[in-house]
């Protein structure tokens, strides 16, 4: 995956003034749009749309030194006007293309990435790989922004506004693995941008072709295989540093990808106050 990375930032840089169709690159490379994005978001710190923004914007500069009409150099990047152009242009270096001709900077560089495989061997990491039939997620579902790090505010808002005598009955409706109360995360950007939305349930799993009460949302789940990452410790920290760990460590080294589907975390056991917990991360995954 790492050789793949490293391809994908070549070609980027080859094609900045042309449409990048991440999909058709991907599949030049033996691998997927789907998991080539969500491993370049999770090692480079943004998606690739950011990162193709500022490698342009960062070689446009020296084309703005020069004396070079701004039209063209703005539809050599792939802008159809200056203004277009002006605006990205400022996003990225924090002042005008004019002013950058005019004086020259300052100017913000966005060098092009280099991705290794540092191998530690510290913390080994507790994974199974498992089949699963076709299965229901069932429970309540609400749209809420991708957050990185920490709790996210709108998912707590979530789950509280719920009564408690309705946890207690999800948990009686669940019959299959991933057994007890389930975090689902779906219909994630494929950049895994931080503040998109995405869709999150509080529910739990049944089997495929289980009546649902006509109260609860349903998300169809085919069969598959799962990368099931088990994690212990202060809560969320663990949770989300072994979820950065699949993409530093796991994927880069063992001969699987992801594959669209939700994302699932069944807590096995934690304190009275949720600032520990023993939890199961559930990456649905095909061979690469």
């Amino acid at each position: 995956m790492i050789e793949i990375l490293n391809r994908f930032v070549h070609e980027i840089d080859e094609h900045l003034g042309d449409e990048i169709d991440v999909d058709v690159l991907a599949g030049r490379m033996g691998t997927t749009g789907y998991h080539l994005r969500r491993m370049f978001s999770s090692l480079a710190g943004m998606p690739v749309s950011e990162y193709v923004r500022r490698r342009r914007m960062s070689v446009a500069a020296s084309d703005v030194i020069g004396d070079e009409g701004l039209l063209t150099i703005a539809v050599r990047y792939g802008y159809g006007s200056t203004e277009a152009f002006g605006r990205a242009f400022r996003a990225v270096h924090g002042v005008s293309h004019g002013d950058v001709r005019r004086d020259g900077g300052p100017l913000r560089s966005q060098p092009q990435l280099r991705f290794r495989l540092t191998v530690e061997g510290s913390l080994p990491m507790d994974a199974r790989i498992i089949e699963r039939p076709a299965f229901r997620l069932i429970g309540h579902a609400a749209r809420v922004p991708l957050i990185y790090e920490g709790i996210n505010p709108h998912i707590q808002e979530h789950i509280q506004s719920l009564p408690v005598a309705e946890h207690e009955r999800l948990k009686h409706l669940s019959s299959t693995r991933p057994g007890g109360l389930l975090q689902v995360s779906d219909d994630v950007d494929p950049d895994y941008q931080e503040g998109t939305e995405l869709t999150y349930l509080h529910g739990v799993a049944v089997e495929a072709g289980t009546e649902v009460p006509d109260d609860l949302d349903t998300f169809e789940v085919p069969a598959g295989t799962w990368a099931v990452f088990r994690t212990s410790g202060e809560h969320p920290a663990a949770l989300q540093s072994a979820y950065a760990a699949t993409a530093t460590e796991w994927f880069p080294s063992n001969p699987w990808r992801l594959r669209p589907g939700p994302s699932i975390v069944a807590i096995l056991d934690r304190s009275p106050d949720f600032s520990t917990a023993t939890c199961e991360l559930w990456l649905p995954i095909e061979r690469s």
